[in-house]
């Protein structure tokens, strides 16, 4: 258990505490506190992968774990965005987390034949783009319920953010989530055909 997989075990941790943040009622700047939470939470992401290559050693329960993780979190964020208002559309979500638990037994059925398969290039683009739709996402409630209604009522800043919530978020939001579910489902394919010795040969 080196430090590349503490902060891999701490990533999990810290989605279930921005679906708290996001999900419980009257949690006080719930949004604002998700968005400070999937920061870090994604920044550990980026960190446990750095410090694996620099000398912390790349182990089979990172390389299985890692991916395992970012699923959860990336997971956890949509769905909650369905239950806030459904923000993102549903069958989007069911599409990008039917892709994660097929990768993810695919992965566990190598692991079985003693493989272990490593994230695509596609996919790691494809979560690139989730994260960037949660980030978007994330700010959009923040300042919608969090930010927005500390501004005085009437003002310029009020009005601009009020228009911005209202008519450009909703159509930004969706841009990127349509992206998202291509990429979803297009690196799934890729990966499923790629490793299709592992399914074939049962």
């Amino acid at each position: 258990m080196n430090l590349p997989n503490k902060l891999t075990l701490l990533r999990i941790i810290l989605t279930f505490i921005m679906t708290a943040a996001l999900t419980i009622p009257g949690f006080p700047y719930g949004k604002a506190a998700a968005f400070l939470i999937f920061i870090v939470a994604a920044f550990t992401d980026f960190l446990d992968g750095r410090l694996a290559r620099r000398g912390h050693g790349i182990t089979p329960f990172g390389q299985l774990m890692d991916p395992v993780a970012d699923k959860i979190m990336v997971s956890a964020a949509f769905v909650c965005f369905v239950a806030l208002d459904n923000i993102v559309p549903a069958w989007i979500v069911i599409v990008i987390i039917s892709r994660e638990f097929l990768i993810t037994g695919l992965r566990l059925l190598a692991v079985s034949d003693g493989i272990i398969l490593q994230a695509s290039r596609l996919g790691k683009h494809k979560t690139v783009w989730q994260v960037i739709t949660i980030v978007v996402v994330l700010i959009g409630l923040t300042l919608r319920d969090d930010l927005l209604p500390l501004l005085p009522p009437g003002s310029t800043a009020s009005d601009l953010s009020e228009s911005f919530i209202q008519h450009i978020f909703p159509r930004l939001v969706f841009a990127v989530s349509l992206l998202v579910a291509m990429l979803t489902v297009l690196s799934g394919s890729v990966y499923l055909y790629i490793n299709r010795h592992l399914l074939v040969t049962r």
